[in-house]
């Protein structure tokens, strides 16, 4: 793409490597892709960490907001591509640049993402998306690098993308709905067949909905992911095979692996369902489901979304406790709870004699609670009776 902008553009091209905790991230893997960038010929390279950030401005609401697109998939691409769009049009203002290009084709979910996000910044900065404006397909492409002397493979069989958050991978085979996924479109999880034959315990501690630690230690944000993430990978948690519904209409086959976000999803919405009223509970699922589509379909710019947010942070304010979580064979799941604001009485729910809960009420709420119900029915009753 460097190397089509300046003989297309005669453009002088900067560089950006956003740093959002990917497998690769090491220090000599963005050396190498510096490098690359200088010897393509560009003017200047920027690698920037990102990690902090995603994790606190992006991957913690989407855990405050149990955030599964279409019930399924945690977002972990989708969250990401905004601060990628931020950053990218900041260095394009310090460094006076006019237009930001980047790799997105023209029937995926990123593009939206990252265009809305970055027309909302800077609408005077054109996105240009050569993937698109170039009409090359793979073969060409591979034709294209060969000519120029960039290297790549020519025999990678999938698109891959990886963060802190999760891996996705689409194309090759996975095209092929029909067929299951094989084993070498995943790298990070164990075949659940092959993990420990005993199960793993877990304690997840969350304050205010955020996760904060471990068994009862402390542990930065960064650390904790990594920490959940090599756990879940060993016990293969977290695979996720989705036929999903793209922004854009079409419908695209993918795989996830997801082992520290299904973890803390799953915990935080145990822990969230225990201190809040049912009526609560009831109307959060419905502002976690819009709050996933928002972020799914790219606008995280949305005045819903801040208002969602909004109601989501309210909510969040007593998610303060602990989960426990049985890893074993590719399951994580929820075994226990605890917070000081459950809204659970031992004294009251048990069946035990010494109960504290007033059973007899039950004579006047049942009739009060079914009346309407009973009403409609016999009136249902009365109309198939006159139509006879």
């Amino acid at each position: 793409m460097i190397k089509w902008l300046q003989e297309t553009y005669s453009a002088k091209v900067y560089t950006f490597t956003a740093d959002l905790g990917q497998e690769f991230a090491d220090p000599t893997r963005f050396k190498e892709i510096e490098e690359k960038a200088y010897k393509l010929g560009a003017v200047k390279h920027y690698t920037v960490d990102l990690k902090e950030r995603f994790v606190k401005d992006y991957v913690f609401p989407a855990i405050k907001a149990n955030g599964l697109y279409q019930g399924i998939y945690p977002l972990s691409t989708a969250v990401g591509r905004p601060l990628i769009a931020i950053e990218a049009i900041k260095i394009a203002k310090k460094e006076g640049i006019s237009v930001v290009a980047h790799g997105c084709t023209g029937k995926g979910n990123d593009q939206i993402r990252i265009n809305i996000t970055a027309n909302a910044y800077a609408p005077e900065i054109e996105v240009l998306q050569p993937l698109i404006e170039w009409n090359m397909g793979r073969d060409e492409e591979v034709k294209y690098a060969e000519r120029h002397g960039i290297p790549v493979n020519k025999y990678k069989k999938y698109s891959i993308d990886e963060n802190l958050f999760g891996r996705s991978a689409e194309c090759d085979i996975l095209e092929h709905p029909e067929i299951e996924p094989p084993e070498d479109s995943r790298e990070w999880t164990i075949a659940p067949e092959k993990a420990p034959n005993e199960p793993e315990y877990i304690t997840i501690n969350f304050e205010e909905g955020v996760p904060v630690g471990l068994n009862g230690e402390k542990m930065s944000s960064i650390d904790l992911l990594r920490t959940l993430h090599d756990l879940g990978c060993k016990h293969g948690v977290g695979r996720i095979e989705h036929m999903e519904d793209r922004a854009i209409g079409l419908k695209s086959r993918e795989t996830y692996e997801v082992p520290a976000a299904l973890m803390l999803i799953k915990a935080h919405k145990d822990l969230e369902k225990y201190v809040c009223t049912k009526q609560e509970n009831s109307f959060k699922n419905m502002v976690d489901q819009r709050w996933s589509e928002l972020a799914y379909e790219g606008l995280w710019v949305d005045p819903l979304k801040d208002a969602l947010d909004a109601f989501i942070n309210e909510i969040n304010k007593k998610v303060t406790g602990s989960v426990k979580v049985k890893l074993f064979k590719g399951s994580a799941e929820v075994v226990a709870r605890e917070s000081p604001y459950g809204i659970y009485d031992m004294n009251l729910a048990t069946y035990e004699t010494a109960s504290t809960f007033n059973q007899n009420l039950s004579y006047g709420f049942i009739p009060l609670f079914g009346l309407q119900s009973k009403m409609g029915f016999l009136i249902k009753k009365k109309i198939k009776k006159n139509k006879k």
